[in-house]
Order: structure tokens, then C-alpha cells, then sequence
């Protein structure tokens, strides 16, 4: 809690100037599956980006579709667990829906989440964030791929969601980079 509210300060505290880049993104969508590249510059070494992504209860502070996240205790198997609650819109159609399963972590290197379609209003989300030092920053590469157990109008709605990833991303990725720099003393 102390760790939270100690990022939240230091976010209202910041510097308005920011030095993450998105370099590239892509997002695709093929018969009810969604894919989604990207790639991110960011002016913080890559053991703060890290600690940004692998730790769940950062997201609600960087993003604003994730209403709760949080890390669970480890699975039977020892697999860290994690949680995450969204909510979003597109036009009037309004969902609330939930991830839940295991990540799998090389320190400094990679993350990946997969989430349990037992638990999870998703066929399948399987997400992996791989850093890699470059220019005294660090690249993200990011890719997703996920199927939706919800409805989503056809037509129109692969879409708006489409459109909505890509739109929200420069906000969260300010955010993530000023979170990464306000860890450098940790």
C-alpha cells in the first residue's frame, strides 16, 4: 500500500515532459481472435520498466480500462498468479470483464501472462512483454493475442476495439515511464 501510494504522489509530482516513444503498433483481428504488436521506447533502464509490467498492482495506476489488478499467491505448480478487472466501452455497448492466471518471468528479460479460460471471460490472453536495453532506455515489445468469450457486435465492434487499443496506448505508455522513474531508488 505504502508502495502504491508512494507512485501515486510521485505521478501528481512529475514533470509533464515525456521521452517514451511507441515506435510501432499493430493490431489485427481475424474471425473473433485479436492481435495486437507493439514496440516502446522508454528513457528508464530496464530493471525499473521491469518491475512497471511484472508487478500487476501497477496497471490500474497506468491504464485506465483496468479498474483492479493484483498479484495472487503462486499456483500449485509455484507459477505466480495474477488478477486484473476491466471495464470499457465502445459506443453504448459498456463490458466489465476478468483476467485471472499465471505469468512466467525471466528477470530483466521477459514476462509473459497467460490467462485461465476457467476463470477468465477470454477463450484465451496470452500477453508477453520482452526488454531489451537500447540508447541508455529500453525497448518493450509487446504482443497479445486473445479471443473474447463475450459478444462483440460484428462488423463494427473488431473495429472500435481495434481502434480503441491503439488510441489509449500513448497515455499508458507516459504513465508507465513516469511509475519506472519515480522506482529508480528501489
Amino acid at each position: 500500500m505504502i508502495r502504491k501510494l508512494t507512485v501515486l504522489w510521485l505521478l501528481a509530482c512529475a514533470p509533464a515532459a515525456q521521452s517514451a516513444e511507441i515506435l510501432s503498433i499493430q493490431v489485427d483481428s481475424d474471425e473473433g481472435v485479436y492481435t495486437m504488436t507493439s514496440e516502446v521506447w522508454f528513457e528508464v533502464p530496464v530493471a525499473q520498466i521491469y518491475k512497471v509490467y511484472r508487478y500487476w498492482d501497477y496497471a490500474p495506476d497506468f491504464s485506465s480500462a483496468i479498474v483492479e489488478a493484483r498479484d495472487m499467491e503462486p499456483d500449485g505448480s509455484g507459477r505466480p498468479q495474477f488478477y486484473i478487472r476491466n471495464k470499457g466501452c465502445v459506443l453504448f455497448f459498456c463490458k466489465s470483464f476478468e483476467r485471472q492466471g499465471y505469468i512466467e518471468s525471466l528477470p530483466m528479460s521477459e514476462v509473459r501472462a497467460f490467462a485461465n479460460p476457467d476463470t477468465s471471460d477470454f477463450i484465451f490472453s496470452n500477453e508477453s512483454w520482452r526488454f531489451l536495453p537500447r540508447d541508455g532506455g529500453t525497448i518493450v515489445t509487446y504482443d497479445l493475442v486473445m479471443k473474447p468469450k463475450f459478444w462483440v457486435p460484428p462488423g463494427i465492434g473488431p473495429y472500435l476495439i481495434k481502434r480503441k487499443l491503439k488510441n489509449n496506448g500513448g497515455d499508458a505508455v507516459n504513465r508507465i515511464e513516469k511509475i519506472a522513474q519515480g522506482l529508480a531508488g528501489e
